[in-house]
């Protein structure tokens, strides 16, 4: 029994990945400056087996992640990000290696272009793990983090998988590149539109 728990450990910490950082290097998002910065968490859903949490208890957290790697892109062009918490699992305690659920929220992204009033991208849906280190591995997040530890880790692996979207984009598909002249920034009249808002 103590040779096939070693085992199993070993296996669930091999394929434990480090945790994701608020202060990583910047991706390349070429002039992006995000103009205003939506979260929206009033009609999230609680999944089966989740640990109880509001969906206004992730604003914050979601917010914070969200103005701490956006807003540091400082280009000449606006944009606004939206970010819409559809549903979620926080991982409660079970028994470690074998039954120790990985905490998971699904969101749907919005990215509006500001001067040409349109969307890059409208609901697009994201499924979003939280990170594992060998604690948690191996006893389960449930066990080795509370429920506001998991808000704020799978809070920034939203934003963190959004950014990484938005620079995949600018690469591939031309986004954020400099626009042809002629299409200024509508800055001066000071309107936001929502890009989450029903169309």
């Amino acid at each position: 029994m103590i040779r096939a728990f070693a085992f199993l450990a070993s296996l669930t910490l091999l394929t434990a990945c480090g945790e994701t950082r608020m202060d990583e290097a910047p991706e390349d998002l070429g002039t992006f400056n995000m103009r205003v910065g939506y979260i929206y968490t009033e009609k999230a859903l609680q999944w089966p087996l989740s640990r109880k949490s509001e969906g206004s208890e992730w604003n914050a957290a979601l917010q914070n992640a969200l103005d701490t790697r956006l807003r540091r892109y400082e280009g000449t062009q606006d944009y606004d990000v939206a970010i819409t918490l559809e549903g979620f699992l926080l991982a409660p305690p079970g028994i470690p290696i074998l039954v120790s659920p990985k905490s998971v929220a699904v969101v749907n992204v919005f990215v509006y272009d500001v001067a040409k009033k349109k969307y890059l991208v409208k609901k697009q849906q994201m499924e979003i793990f939280e990170s594992t280190t060998g604690e948690s591995a191996l006893l389960g997040s449930g066990h080795s983090r509370t429920k506001e530890e998991q808000i704020a880790g799978l809070s920034l692996n939203i934003v963190d998988a959004v950014e990484e979207m938005m620079a995949e984009q600018h690469l591939e598909n031309g986004w954020f590149d400099v626009r042809p002249d002629g299409i200024e920034d509508l800055r001066p009249d000071g309107v936001e539109v929502d890009p989450a808002a029903p169309s």
